[in-house]
C-alpha cells in the first residue's frame, strides 16, 4: 500500500523537479551542441538515433527519439542541410525513406559524442558507481511507468494539444 503523502506544493513533484534538472544540464548540452557544432539539441538527439540505427524509415525513427513526426522531420531537413543525413526512398515505395548517417556526419558525430559523454560524466560526478545504476534503473521503471500512463481511464480521454509555433 502506497502510504507516501501527497506533494503539497509544485516544488514536490517529480515532473517539476526533472524539469528544473533538465533546465540547469540540459543548458550545458544546449550550449555545447549550438556553439560548438551548430546544431540543435533536438538535431543531436535525431542525429545519435540514427548514428545508433542506420537505415529506420524516418516514422521508426520519430518513435526511436521520442518526438513526433513533424519536429522529426524538422530535425532532419536542419541535418540534411548540414550534409551530416541523407534520406534514402526505399526501392518500390518511394514515400518510404530510409534514414543515414552522411560520411561526414558519422565524423561528426564522432566529434560530438565524447563531448556530450564528457557532460555526463560530469553531471553524474556526485553520485558513486553504484548510485549510478540505482538511478538509471529507477530512471527506465518511471519511463516504462509513464509511458503506461496514458491507458488509464482517468487520463485516455484527455485531448492532445496541438502546439504548432505558427499562428
Amino acid at each position: 500500500m502506497n502510504t507516501r503523502p501527497i506533494p503539497q506544493t509544485i516544488h514536490q513533484m517529480l515532473l517539476f523537479r526533472i524539469n528544473r534538472f533538465f533546465g540547469a544540464a540540459g543548458g550545458v548540452a544546449m550550449r555545447m551542441c549550438e556553439a560548438r557544432f551548430g546544431l540543435t539539441r533536438r538535431e543531436w538527439g535525431v542525429m545519435a538515433t540514427v548514428a545508433m540505427n542506420e537505415g529506420l524509415l524516418s516514422s521508426e525513427l520519430a518513435d526511436k527519439a521520442q518526438l513526433d513526426r513533424a519536429r522529426t522531420s524538422r530535425a532532419l531537413s536542419g541535418l540534411e542541410g548540414k550534409g551530416w543525413v541523407r534520406r534514402q526512398p526505399l526501392p518500390g515505395d518511394r514515400r518510404r525513406v530510409a534514414i543515414h548517417l552522411t560520411e561526414e556526419g558519422r565524423r561528426m558525430y564522432e566529434r560530438i559524442l565524447p563531448a556530450m559523454a564528457q557532460i555526463h560524466m560530469d553531471l553524474v560526478s556526485v553520485l558513486s558507481d553504484e548510485e549510478v545504476l540505482q538511478f538509471d534503473a529507477m530512471l527506465a521503471r518511471l519511463q516504462a511507468h509513464a509511458q503506461t500512463l496514458e491507458q488509464l481511464p482517468q487520463y485516455v480521454d484527455l485531448p492532445r494539444v496541438e502546439r504548432s509555433r505558427k499562428k
